[in-house]
């Protein structure tokens, strides 16, 4: 159970940041983990009064605060065309419709849970993180950060450039954590693959070899799901193997790098 000593709607940034510097202290976002602990938190910080619950459209990028919901992200016809459908296919299959109109875009990538689709997908479109404190950082390099970080997230920017993109996951029922997902986007040639639920956070790779820079084939599709397969490490859990998440990773990378090649 989750004890809560004292709860703040603070009136600004600097408020929630100098709160949050308390260890005993927690920001909420959407309070949907969080509550499933059992810890006792000294302040609850809610930010919902700072405007952070916006989609922010610029000629360069979109600027998502924080407090958006997933439902929001799902459903915003921006994202689902510069994504081309990604977004929604990567949070439609999140528990359910209620959950995603309280689960937070900030709540779901400052954990850095091992089973978010979010953060998977957000990996392959090179977005950026926005702390209050420590600016603005990549994707990337914000995952990596220790969990013991003190900050505020406030923003995530995700760049207008254009591109193609393809989302899969694979799952033992339809609305549980994922057993693996893959996200995989091309760029001027320049293709990027994310893979998450591993069951570890999620981590990017590039196609360093090449393999895919003469074009989709199905042959290049399966030689580049090798490659990807082969360098990234998995582990075992409840829900499936290390071996087992290595060959759906196989066939999800090689799935979505044909999926491309059809857009292509």
């Amino acid at each position: 159970m989750l004890t809560i000593g004292q709860y703040v709607r603070p009136a600004s940034l600097d408020e929630a940041y100098a709160l949050c510097q308390k260890k005993n202290n927690v920001v909420l976002g959407g309070m949907l983990w969080l509550k499933m602990q059992r810890r006792t938190v000294g302040t609850a910080i809610d930010l919902c009064d700072l405007g952070l619950d916006r989609i922010e459209e610029t000629e360069t990028e979109y600027r998502i605060g924080a407090m958006v919901p997933l439902r929001a992200l799902e459903q915003h016809a921006g994202l689902a065309a510069l994504t081309h459908g990604a977004m929604e296919e990567a949070v439609r299959h999140i528990v359910g419709v209620q959950f995603r109109n309280c689960a937070t875009l900030g709540g779901s990538l400052w954990g850095r849970f091992g089973f978010s689709d979010v953060l998977t997908l957000l990996l392959a479109l090179d977005a950026t993180v926005v702390l209050h404190h420590a600016g603005a950082l990549p994707l990337a390099d914000f995952a990596a950060l220790p969990r013991e970080t003190r900050d505020i997230l406030t923003h995530v920017r995700i760049p207008k450039a254009p591109r193609r993109v393809a989302y899969l996951s694979q799952r033992n029922i339809s609305t549980d954590f994922p057993v693996l997902a893959c996200a995989l986007s091309e760029q001027n040639g320049q293709y990027a693959c994310a893979i998450g639920a591993r069951p570890m956070p999620a981590v990017r790779l590039a196609d360093d070899k090449g393999l895919l820079a003469q074009g989709v084939t199905e042959e290049s599709a399966r030689a580049f799901a090798e490659d990807i397969a082969a360098r990234v490490t998995f582990g075992s859990n409840m829900r499936a193997s290390a071996d087992y998440r290595r060959e759906i990773c196989k066939v999800l990378v090689r799935r979505a790098a044909l999926a491309l090649g059809e857009e292509g």
